[in-house]
């Protein structure tokens, strides 16, 4: 009994001294000569190398080490930061979706380093490569947390090769200290590795992570120890010309309209000091980008769809974080697109912006970006210049106090200008003089504060803004708080927020602002996470939230309240059910079917019903594996039938086939209207090699009578250098005819100067 004893409570004992703890120190030596980047490690660099093993799980435990075990190494010499990892393997085959740049980490076999070169526990950098070789690099910003804080539309120039073996595959990782910002008189990174085994779903990581936190959060980081002086940064400049031309047809004037186009510009990256950055773009064009995915928005609040554009996705979290989901002083998405007066979205040009942005020292960071738009007087719109700056102190280890400042300026309106300057959103409804008064401004100033325990248990965020412009001088101010608790078993979050009647950011988001007169209100969440003693079961628990809005006078408008159970598997499955209970008193007339044929809901009517909804998420490690959706009830007087989801393939590495579905079956009372409405978007993704690429993507969406085919074609002909082929048209889908359509390209070339 003794013996036993004594056995248990040693492998306990080398269980424990085999953590590694956030904190744990990682040296880093300098080497004189090169390294072939060949996938053998035979270099005396590596040899001689602190080695960073025993790694744990993440999930789908956080109590044991990795059955796979990963050893990552590092060195560097005058050029480069050298990255190696050697990932224990069997002869089961991989999971690899794509040769794709910038892959999507949660269905690729990958290995990734994370890492601080400011020490400050809040920003840094990320690269992870697949078992086959495809490359993905970000940024990282508010310690790792949140879903937003890995942002993958940094790009720069790096090397890797990667070698697979019978028992293992080996990463090698050659970074040049150009490509990102550092601080040479820091002696010490925050730095942590994480390895992502999605053919097992088993996460692990270097430093032992709570599963309830990402691996890459710098919270659970170790600290890398340079042992020699750092490279001393040096001042970079890379300039990236383009040139883009293309013809476009128009069949719904008549005559139809043909034009061709051929422009250039260019994007340059300065490096001002270590840590601070400065981007231009002269005549940006962002044709390249991916077409947004449509939507059946059956709600009276503006859908929020996602920034694509590569400029204003470097380095914006400084900007997007300001504020809270009830207001975002500032939303990139109003720079270079604007609804027109019957609210279809229309582009307009950007003549040139630039941002600087980076670290100021170890607890201060400073960003500001300008951009100036095309005078478009065929939308009824001036010249136009946008700036937004932020400054940000951090304290503690993982805290943060902001302050923000949007302005946007109409340029050259004067009073006269009404007919020429028609738009909306330059000249309102008449005064009490009866004199229409042009809106030439517009600005927001923030202020958030950001409190996070050392272990991430605990988190605060709250924000405080007041907008300004010629119209409104009182009741502009928007603000909200947010807490939440977080462990292995539990979530609880509490918030409370206001927006005033007359708080106007127009270039920001604030869903409530065309819904209701003012608004205040609270919302709260409690999840609970039960660990079964099962094979199959990872967790399930019990959920609820509420959500609750009203008008400045205290009267409840809005409602909703939900209680749901899920099931998650250790296969990644997912299972949930929700009941929940909608209430609304309407501020303006709305029919979600029709606003122009069917009889409105009015104004000061009320309507509650209830739901009851089913969510599936199948075994992803398949490569056949799908998302379903289903939610029946009520809908304000009738019913409504939602079936929604998305059906994935992969003949890995080199084709994917998507097919995302949304259907509502409305049934509303008396002349309200009744409709079937229909989403589909098949999507073909081909990655011919690790450079030549191609997407497919067709959108069939009968509420607003359109059918979108989108074909793109990428030639990634050296690193960070592109070649595009982009072909686009719209269709009535009665007959197929069709609307419009462009065929366009883009060269670019990235130089380093």
């Amino acid at each position: 009994m003794k013996y036993c004893l004594h056995l248990t409570l040693l492998f306990l004992s080398s269980i424990i001294y085999a953590q590694n703890l956030p904190g744990t120190k990682l040296k880093i030596k300098k080497f004189h000569g090169d390294i072939v980047l060949d996938g053998v490690l035979d270099e005396n660099a590596w040899k001689e190398a602190d080695v960073a093993d025993d790694w744990y799980q993440n999930f789908p435990v956080d109590s044991l080490p990795s059955p796979f075990q990963t050893e990552a190494r590092m060195t560097y010499n005058d050029e480069f930061l050298y990255v190696s990892f050697v990932c224990y393997d069997d002869d089961t085959p991989d999971v690899v979706s794509t040769l794709r740049r910038d892959f999507s980490y949660a269905i690729n076999d990958n290995v990734s380093f994370i890492f601080g070169p400011y020490n400050d526990r809040l920003n840094g950098y990320f690269f992870n490569v697949t078992a086959i070789g495809a490359q993905r690099e970000g940024t990282v910003s508010s310690g790792g947390n949140g879903e937003n804080a890995f942002n993958i539309y940094w790009d720069n120039k790096w090397y890797s090769k990667v070698v697979r073996y019978e028992d293992k595959w080996i990463a090698e990782l050659a970074i040049p200290f150009k490509s990102f910002k550092y601080k040479s008189d820091v002696k010490e990174w925050n730095v942590t590795f994480d390895r992502l085994d999605k053919k097992r779903n088993i996460k692990s990581a270097w430093v032992r992570t709570p599963r309830q936190f990402y691996t890459g959060t710098f919270a659970y980081a170790g600290q890398l120890v340079w042992e020699g002086p750092i490279p001393k940064a040096s001042s970079n400049i890379s300039l990236i010309p383009y040139i883009s031309g293309g013809a476009f047809e128009d069949r719904e004037v008549d005559p139809t309209d043909s034009s061709t186009e051929l422009q250039t510009g260019f994007d340059a990256k300065v490096s001002i000091s270590p840590s601070m950055n400065l981007d231009l773009t002269v005549n940006p064009d962002f044709s390249q980008i991916e077409v947004d995915e449509q939507i059946l928005n059956l709600s009276r609040f503006e859908f929020r769809f996602p920034e694509r554009r590569q400029f204003f996705l470097e380095n914006s979290d400084l900007f997007d974080n300001a504020g809270f989901d009830s207001a975002r002083p500032f939303f990139s998405r109003r720079i270079g697109i604007i609804q027109d007066s019957t609210g279809i979205p229309q582009k307009v040009p950007i003549m040139y912006g630039a941002r600087l942005s980076g670290t100021i020292n170890e607890k201060w960071r400073l960003g500001v970006m300008n951009m100036h738009t095309k005078k478009m007087l065929e939308l009824g719109l001036p010249a136009q210049n946008y700036t937004v700056a932020t400054v940000q102190r951090m304290f503690h280890e993982q805290s943060s106090f902001s302050m923000t400042f949007v302005n946007k300026e109409s340029l050259g309106v004067t009073e006269s200008d009404s007919l020429k300057y028609y738009h909306p959103s330059i000249f309102g409804r008449p005064t009490l003089e009866d004199r229409l008064r042009p809106n030439t401004y517009n600005r927001v100033l923030d202020a958030d504060l950001v409190l996070r325990s050392k272990d991430n248990r605990w988190y605060h965020s709250s924000f405080l803004a007041q907008s300004f412009d010629n119209r409104n001088k009182a009741k502009t101010m928007s603000g909200s708080a947010f807490f939440q608790y977080s462990d292995r078993s539990l979530l609880a979050n509490l918030g409370a927020f206001f927006v005033d009647k007359n708080f106007n950011a127009e270039v920001g988001y604030v869903p409530g602002s065309m819904v209701y007169p003012g608004q205040m209100g609270y919302y709260s969440e409690v999840a609970y996470k039960i660990y079964p003693e099962n094979n199959s079961l990872l967790y399930s628990g019990p959920q609820a939230r509420i959500n609750d809005t009203y008008l400045p006078n205290g009267n409840l408008v809005d409602r909703e309240f939900a209680i749901g159970y899920v099931f998650d598997f250790k296969n990644s499955a997912n299972l949930t059910f929700d009941l929940a209970h909608i209430f609304q008193q309407l501020t303006f007339d709305f029919n979600p079917v029709n606003n122009v044929k069917s009889r409105k809901f009015l104004e000061g009517e009320e309507y509650r019903w209830n739901t009851i909804s089913a969510s599936y998420q199948s075994n992803t490690v398949k490569k056949m594996n799908f998302l379903l959706n289903s939610t029946y009830g009520g809908f304000y007087n009738g019913t409504n039938l939602n079936i929604s989801g998305q059906l994935d393939m992969r003949f890995q590495p080199y084709v994917n086939i998507a097919m995302r579905f949304d259907y509502n079956n409305l049934k509303l009372d008396e002349d309200y209207g009744e409709a079937e409405l229909f989403l589909l978007g098949p999507k073909l993704d081909v990655t011919f090699t690790d450079k030549l690429f191609f997407t497919g993507y067709y959108q069939y969406n009968n509420l607003t009578d359109n059918m979108n085919l989108n074909a793109r074609f990428q030639w990634r002909y050296k690193p960070a250098s592109d070649f595009y082929i982009v072909y686009t048209e719209n269709y009535f889908p009665s007959n197929f005819t069709s609307k419009n359509r462009a065929l366009v390209f883009k060269l670019t070339y990235w130089i380093n100067l």
